[in-house]
């Protein structure tokens, strides 16, 4: 078997790809430092752990996962269809969003189509628009986000789709409703346009776009959402898309029938009607995104303004060796080097406390 080469068997889009980077996770780095009392700060996780109604929820779950979950997520689903207003079958269930994701290209795009996403847009745009060998164009930003303007005008007709992150990750960048609203009454029906909420919980109320209401009106959209965020089950991964009920009956005939687990659909359904939860979660994350908006004031650092719950940093050139140095201080940020700002890091909100040990690590470098 010597001369077996597995890169030669790959699909040609798979070959040159770079695996997605995953922030550094607490066991990793007490296993290369020997540090304890780590504080992480870098994948926008929710600091307040599980929801408490969630925990006693799961724990009830446990007796029957030697079954199989239920593979549509039935209940999950018409809870999903009454909060939102729109039918069971406009609902996708995902492993997380990225999940659905890679479902809506795996589903619609091959590599005879072209996949648009603004430059410093989720890294998972490009990578599953690769995998599956379509071109992907990065449309440059503006003022860190998305130009809508310059999207519009990338549009060919080997367009097939278009990935729009409001508010954006890494950069916390917001888009109105009218200027989303403007953007697709441009694009032609056979576009489909991918706006991607991961981060709509955090938003204010009264500047949140009616996005699930357009899809009615556009059936080319695809709304997709996540519950790893402000309802806290990054761990669990469930997520979820709101589309054209065809568009759904399409993706439901590619996506794995089991691709949500039994804790997984029963956390989701449960924290949905945990109200407490959620304000308190963006009650935390507004005082948190303060927090470190006096800091960076108070030493001269410039930062990007976010709708979401991160706050993307500009520390200058030793960017890398900063994030390496807050490393050996039991700090975990994230780098963005790859998404074309090297000379930011990316910082997850966290608790207040947490927050001030990052600010103390941080500012002993600084003064």
């Amino acid at each position: 078997m010597t001369n077996f080469d597995a890169k030669s068997l790959a699909n040609v889009g798979v070959r040159n790809l770079s695996p997605y980077q995953a922030g550094k996770p607490i066991e990793e780095l007490e296993r290369e430092l020997g540090l304890t009392d780590i504080v992480k700060l870098a994948s926008n996780e929710n600091p307040l752990g599980l929801s408490k109604q969630v925990t006693a929820a799961l724990q009830d779950t446990l007796a029957g996962l030697a079954r199989y979950p239920d593979a549509n997520g039935f209940y999950l689903k018409s809870k999903l269809a009454e909060k939102l207003g729109v039918n069971i079958n406009q609902i996708t269930l995902g492993n997380g969003s990225n999940d659905v994701l890679e479902l809506l290209a795996r589903t619609f795009v091959n590599e005879h189509h072209e996949v648009l996403f603004s430059q410093h847009a989720f890294v998972v745009y490009p990578l599953v628009t690769q995998a599956i060998g379509a071109k992907g164009i990065a449309v440059p930003a503006k003022n860190y986000g998305h130009d809508l303007d310059a999207m519009a005008a990338a549009i060919t007709d080997k367009t097939r789709m278009i990935f729009i992150a409001n508010p954006n990750n890494p950069t916390g960048t917001f888009l109105t409703t009218a200027e989303l609203e403007s953007f697709l009454a441009k694009v032609p029906a056979q576009v489909l346009v991918v706006l991607d909420e991961a981060y709509y919980e955090y938003v204010p109320a009264a500047e949140r776009a009616p996005s699930v209401e357009w899809v009615q009106r556009y059936p080319n959209l695809i709304v997709s959402r996540t519950f790893s965020k402000a309802y806290g089950l990054a761990g669990l991964r469930a997520g979820y898309a709101v589309t054209h009920a065809d568009i759904a009956d399409l993706m439901n005939r590619v996506r794995q029938p089991f691709n949500m687990n039994s804790l997984s659909l029963k956390a989701a359904e449960v924290v949905l009607d945990d109200a407490d939860y959620l304000a308190q979660s963006i009650a935390v994350n507004q005082a948190g995104m303060a927090q470190l908006i006096e800091f960076c004031e108070q030493v001269n650092l410039a930062y990007i303004p976010s709708y979401g719950n991160f706050l993307t940093i500009e520390v200058g050139a030793d960017a890398a060796d900063i994030y390496q140095q807050l490393l050996h201080k039991g700090v975990i940020v994230r780098p963005v080097a790859g998404y074309e700002l090297p000379n930011h890091l990316r910082v997850s909100i966290g608790l207040e406390h947490e927050n001030q040990v990052f600010i103390d690590a941080l500012k002993s470098m600084l003064l």
